[in-house]
């Protein structure tokens, strides 16, 4: 699975710098155990708009581990939101972990921030926010895979926009539907009838302007 491969070792150089080598480390193994169906279907998407397929050298992998980056983030923060390991658990630990969310969305939106997707990335994480609270005031099981829906969505977008190609209503409701039991698996991603799907849903209108839409609010 070379596009697997593309996305940890991106995600892994951006955050490359991060000091001291303990947090790296944790950092790296966060990413190592990861899902990377963000950054694969980042990847699969930017491949079906262009002809021929996108290069995964020419930035294209940038953009998959910025999607993926930002995932990662905000997973772990939702995690440590449901856990409140401040509660009787183990403190310093959580507050290590809110510095690595906290260094993973951040290295995410430095790497999609001159792209067509960095708008759609802002709202990914605005309505993060929102669901969580609301969540956490209502209890709305509704929102329980909010996130894993608006981030598919933006790997569509930000693989799409990569080649050019304005992110179709129907591209993005079809991102949204992958979702739809939580994050699907790598291989399933790779499947040619994926690639179909979001090849005939992409369209060929090019860019007018920055081309982008903010991913769905709820």
């Amino acid at each position: 699975m070379e596009e697997v491969a593309a996305v940890r070792r991106a995600a892994l150089a951006a955050v490359d710098d991060v000091e001291p080598d303990r947090l790296r480390a944790r950092i790296d193994a966060r990413l190592d155990e990861a899902s990377l169906a963000p950054g694969v279907l980042t990847l699969v998407s930017a491949g079906a708009a262009r002809d021929p397929p996108a290069d995964l050298a020419d930035g294209v992998a940038d953009r998959a581990a910025g999607v993926q980056l930002i995932y990662e983030g905000l997973s772990l923060t939702r995690q440590l939101a449901r856990d409140d390991p401040w509660d009787g658990g183990d403190g310093e630990t959580a507050d290590l972990d809110i510095l690595i969310a906290d260094i993973l969305v951040s290295r995410g939106f430095y790497l999609l921030a001159r792209t067509d997707a960095a708008d759609a990335a802002v709202s990914v994480v605005r309505s993060f926010g929102r669901d969580q609270t609301v969540q956490r005031t209502t209890g709305d099981e509704r929102l329980e895979g909010a996130l894993e829906t608006d981030i598919l969505e933006l790997a569509v977008v930000a693989g799409v926009t990569a080649a050019g190609i304005r992110p179709t209503a129907t591209l993005r409701e079809y991102a949204t539907g992958l979702a739809a039991d939580g994050l699907p698996s790598n291989a399933d991603l790779l499947a040619e009838d994926v690639a179909d799907a979001l090849r005939a849903r992409s369209g060929t209108e090019q860019h007018a302007g920055d081309g982008t839409e903010a991913a769905a609010d709820h």
